[in-house]
């Protein structure tokens, strides 16, 4: 018989050794790169906020109203958009010297639309103006871009936001439909002179 055959077998023991010091940065990375991922897509895990909004408050400034019948909350959508907010900002006090304000405005406060539906739908051009200041801005015609309904409801957005301190009737999309009729013809921007000539009802 061998010696080895005589000697006591002893128990197998697990080596323990230490875990690289690279797996551990390699799951610090991971974890950080998903909490960057749920922060950027999503809301952290807060149920009502989806891609490609990060936070509740850009949900509900992007996102149309449910149903689309609410005129208010659809022109707050529209005028958020790079169409009125670029030049008229976020405040509606508009750009010194260029674009005038929405806010408080005297052109804003007509009882009737017919003037503001005018210079949405084809622009303005030349200087006017507001509240006893000049402006000599530029605006774009939007006739092509937005539908009745959004010219009507940005107006109504713009006409009744009380945090401007405007408190106006809002705008049918019929109203504006009507005025469209009437300047199908017209390929130019309105002058605040030519406006002036009108009557905000007509």
């Amino acid at each position: 018989m061998s010696v080895e055959a005589n000697q006591p077998m002893t128990e197998p023991k697990a080596l323990r050794e230490s875990v690289p010091a690279w797996l551990i940065v390699l799951f610090f990375v991971l974890l950080y790169c998903a909490m960057v991922y749920f922060d950027q897509h999503g809301g952290w895990f807060n149920e009502h906020v989806y891609a490609p909004y990060t936070r509740i408050e850009d949900l509900e400034k992007w996102q149309p109203p449910k149903g689309g019948d609410d005129l208010y909350a659809l022109g707050k959508l529209v005028y958020n958009k790079p169409t009125c907010v670029t030049c008229h900002q976020n405040d509606g006090n508009g750009t010194p010297g260029q674009f005038p304000p929405l806010a408080g405005s005297d052109w804003v406060s007509e009882p009737e639309p017919g003037r503001q539906i005018r210079i949405v739908l084809n622009g303005l051009n030349g200087p006017i103006t507001v509240n006893g200041k000049q402006y000599n801005g530029t605006m774009v015609p939007w006739k092509d871009q937005l539908s009745d309904k959004e010219v009507a409801a940005v107006l109504t957005y713009v006409r009744g936001n009380k945090d401007w301190g405007n408190k106006y009737p809002p705008v049918k999309p019929e109203q504006v439909a009507a005025i469209r009729a009437k300047v199908k013809d017209r390929n130019q921007a309105f002058t605040p002179d030519e406006l002036m000539k009108l009557s905000p009802s007509e």
